[in-house]
């Protein structure tokens, strides 16, 4: 059984949930989603025992920076967020779209040589188990829409808005 640590903060967009894994944040997600959380973590760990702790890692706090203005604060919270080979691919090329800017998930499959993956994007990107720090809210539609994220569309507006992005 994989012991892994608990930790959760406040935000403006509801109480944020955080999971580590040896050091390494593992999940992040919104306190009203714990099934999903649930759901993603027995995908990966079939067996597992949540602790509580304060503060593990820093990443509490440099997640509270974030949410404070200092958008580059998650940019060095190390990871761990499993998955295939292709959605790590997807996951790391989050990491390289910067605050206030979107992709599209097109884009996203050009940047990892698979041009016609963008379906693949888009269900990697939904089973995304860091929410925030892999940034998935950076993600619109082709056209620029504002399209599905799991934590629910006034978040995604909210966490754009608050990175400067023109939506």
């Amino acid at each position: 059984m994989t012991a892994l640590l608990t930790d959760s903060l406040e935000s403006p967009i509801g109480r944020l949930v955080l999971v580590f894994d040896a050091g390494r944040l593992c999940a992040l997600d919104y306190a009203d989603s714990a099934e999903r959380r649930i759901r993603l973590l027995r995908r990966r760990y079939q067996q597992f025992r949540l602790s509580e702790a304060a503060k593990p890692c820093g990443a509490t706090h440099q997640l509270r920076a974030y949410l404070g203005g200092e958008l580059d604060a998650i940019d060095s919270i190390q990871v761990d967020p499993g998955g295939t080979a292709f959605q790590q691919k997807v996951w790391e090329a989050l990491r390289t779209i910067p605050p206030g800017a979107t992709r599209s998930y097109r884009d996203v499959a050009e940047q990892i040589g698979r041009p016609s993956a963008w379906r693949a994007v888009g269900r990697a990107n939904a089973l995304n188990p860091i929410s925030i720090v892999l940034p998935c809210h950076r993600l619109v539609g082709t056209n620029g829409a504002l399209t599905g994220y799991a934590g629910g569309l006034e978040r995604k507006h909210w966490l754009l808005r608050h990175e400067g992005a023109g939506v």
